[in-house]
């Protein structure tokens, strides 16, 4: 049980100890603007919101979304209490049971259990960044979509994978994933969760990294990690992003990010957008470790 804030050290039953487990990766957990615009916010607008669909979007959800958006290169985004509720909403939003997913088999438990509350029952799991498997599988899934769903549409085939998958610390091989879903015709999904903060021109992420802004249909992203806060996010094209407004039931049946998670939210990525110094800061402690 830990009794100071997550800082680099922690104490523990009255002991200072270093703190390697931390996903803070940027120091933000105690950065003093970021406690300033929550405080701030707080003597403004109070703590609590609503439901989005009713009295509890503020303006400073929709601040957020769009800085989040330009942030990720995107042109729009869609904010959640918890990340493991927006790779939720992603699959479920947009897939029902004759649709396919193909998944990288060491992808994190939300986007397993994404996968299972959509209901799908044709998934795959490709072996761990094995390009020739996820074509194999590809290969597969293409043949299933052949068959219409009862409503007369094709089956929809979606990738997923993390983008740093976070218990081996490797990247996915994210150019050849977008070549192979463009051969095949399906939809690309990222959960960025490791990788914002940490890769990309200040911290913009994995697909920024690979330079493939645009080619990502989906990029979902915490806010609990390097952005040191809570909640997560979807980033995609406007059309899609609607669709998750309208449709997505752990938005609609969820209340809102309070109001000071949210001011502190809104300062972070102006942080990041003001200068890459943080970032540079974890990866020479990265060299010097």
């Amino acid at each position: 049980v830990v009794s100071s804030g997550q800082g680099a050290h922690l104490t523990i039953e009255g002991k200072d100890y270093l703190n390697f487990c931390s996903s803070h990766y940027l120091g933000f957990a105690e950065e003093p603007r970021l406690k300033k615009a929550a405080q701030d916010a707080i003597d403004l607008y109070g703590l609590g919101t609503g439901y989005r669909t009713l009295a509890g979007t503020h303006s400073l959800h929709l601040e957020l979304e769009d800085k989040i958006a330009r942030f990720k290169g995107t042109e729009a985004a869609v904010t959640f209490t918890s990340a493991y509720a927006a790779n939720a909403s992603a699959v479920q939003t947009i897939l029902g049971k004759e649709d396919i997913v193909i998944s990288d088999q060491l992808n994190h438990a939300s986007i397993i259990d994404a996968v299972k509350v959509a209901g799908v029952q044709n998934k795959f799991a490709y072996a761990h960044s094995d390009m020739g498997d996820l074509e194999t599988k590809l290969a597969q899934a293409t043949e299933i979509a052949k068959k219409p769903k009862k409503n007369g549409e094709q089956p929809q085939i979606l990738i997923i994978t993390d983008g740093v998958f976070s218990m081996d610390g490797d990247l996915a091989k994210l150019p050849d994933i977008v070549d192979l879903a463009k051969k095949y015709d399906a939809l690309t999904m990222v959960d960025d969760a490791h990788g914002e903060g940490v890769l990309g021109q200040g911290g913009r992420g994995v697909v920024n990294h690979f330079g493939l802004e645009g080619e990502v249909d989906i990029e979902i992203g915490s806010l609990s990690k390097a952005f040191s806060v809570t909640g997560g996010f979807i980033a995609a094209k406007q059309p899609l992003i609607d669709a998750y407004l309208m449709s997505a039931r752990q938005r609609l049946f969820s209340i809102a990010l309070t109001i000071p998670d949210t001011a502190a939210l809104v300062e972070a990525v102006n942080m990041l957008g003001e200068s890459e110094h943080k970032v540079q800061k974890l990866w020479s402690n990265v060299e010097y470790l």
